[in-house]
């Protein structure tokens, strides 16, 4: 005897349902690694150029102390990082000078230094890093 197919099988299409829901999950699982890989790229560079613009302050830093050591004034010159590793940053370094007569009669000057290194404006890169640093230093 044959079984009768007039009646509707329950269980019918539920292959088809299972797969469509698997395929919907893996989808996602698969969207949301590719968003977390994106974002993973996004930051390692920007950490990447955070480190680059701390550098590149540093080396306006440790260019101001040197005027202020070797030369006893704030030069109005800005070092230039065309050609380096760093050339994409903008430098400028601030010098200011105050002179004391120090507790035995010599003169002492102090010198406050300010570097900042930038790498374009704000906003104008997802990349954009800004870094200040500063210095005082007695001659």
């Amino acid at each position: 005897m044959r079984p009768d197919r007039s009646w509707p099988n329950p269980a019918r299409g539920f292959g088809l349902v299972a797969a469509l829901f698997l395929m919907i999950v893996i989808s996602l699982v698969v969207l949301a690694m590719a968003r977390l890989s994106a974002t993973q790229h996004g930051s390692n560079s920007l950490s990447i150029q955070q480190a680059r613009a701390y550098q590149a302050a540093r080396a306006g830093l440790e260019w101001g102390i040197s005027q202020a050591i070797n030369a006893g004034s704030c030069a109005a010159a800005t070092p230039s990082l065309t050609g380096s590793t760093l050339g994409e940053f903008s430098l400028s370094v601030d010098c200011r000078r105050d002179d004391y007569i120090d507790v035995d009669g010599s003169a002492v000057q102090i010198f406050r230094l300010t570097a900042e290194a930038q790498n374009g404006v704000p906003g104008s890169r997802p990349d954009y890093a800004f870094r200040r640093l500063t210095a005082v230093v007695e001659r």
